[in-house]
């Protein structure tokens, strides 16, 4: 399969998160993978994640889209939930792009949008890593270029993409009202469960990184209203236009050529 993948020749891997999914049906895919077909590979169980390899174009360019991923709540360990970047790097890939699905603490990022993401918290209490003396700086992370050839997208296509910085808690519940303003102090302007273990793990494999997130509701305490997974799948379903838009038109500066 590996080989497979690498005959594709694509440099660029995408990462869907929840709801995010129906993002395949908008590109062109040339053949898929089932995540079982790869030996050591967990396969996602939540719902939102199909757990498929697409070897696709976009914007006339290939890319490796990993459909879904497995996550810290679901009993998987970190090294677990790092596996599929890890396949992707064999696949012969050298950049990713991580998507999730988040809730906002910042009046200014509204659900429906997408956001960018700058630097983040990981709150999860684990890290890909351990086990090795890999002390890894983390500092430039999610590559100023890669954000900077969205931005120019963004600005390109009227789309609106701010900056801002991702929490990652371990999940399976929602947070506090408490903990969102916790983290509000912490300097957190999104919450999810997943994406930072991947960077971590990309970063060390020598990846070129970014991140965005679909902003799919409020966090706790902020609208009044009860969280849940449908209204995430759902706010993610209808965020894919846009992203397949974005993308389109960030291809060309995100390949560098």
């Amino acid at each position: 399969m590996t080989q497979r993948l690498r005959a594709f020749g694509a440099q660029t891997a995408l990462v869907l998160g929840s709801g995010l999914s129906p993002l395949g049906d908008l590109l062109e895919v040339d053949f898929e993978i089932p995540y079982s077909d790869v030996e050591g590979l967990p396969a996602p169980a939540v719902a939102g994640h199909c757990g498929r390899f697409l070897a696709a174009r976009c914007g006339g360019r290939k890319l490796l889209v990993a459909v879904g991923r497995v996550h810290l709540y679901e009993g998987w360990d970190a090294e677990d939930v790092v596996r599929g970047v890890a396949f992707l790097q064999t696949a012969g890939v050298s950049r990713v792009i991580l998507t999730n699905a988040a809730g906002s603490l910042n009046r200014q990022i509204r659900p429906g949008g997408w956001m960018m993401v700058s630097d983040h918290l990981n709150l999860t209490g684990k890290s890909p890593l351990t086990g090795s003396p890999h002390f890894l700086d983390l500092s430039n992370l999610y590559s100023p270029r890669l954000r900077a050839a969205f931005s120019a997208a963004a600005k390109a296509t009227g789309l609106d993409l701010p900056e801002g910085v991702y929490a990652a808690v371990h999940g399976p519940q929602y947070e506090t009202p408490a903990e969102i303003r916790m983290l509000g102090i912490l300097g957190a302007d999104v919450v999810g469960m997943s994406t930072v273990l991947e960077a971590i793990k990309a970063h060390s494999l020598g990846l070129e990184v970014a991140a965005l997130s679909c902003i799919t509701n409020w966090a706790a305490g902020l609208s009044g209203l009860k969280l849940n997974h449908e209204e995430v799948i759902s706010c993610g379903h209808a965020s894919v236009a846009t992203l397949a838009l974005l993308l389109d038109a960030a291809i060309s500066g995100i390949e560098g050529r």
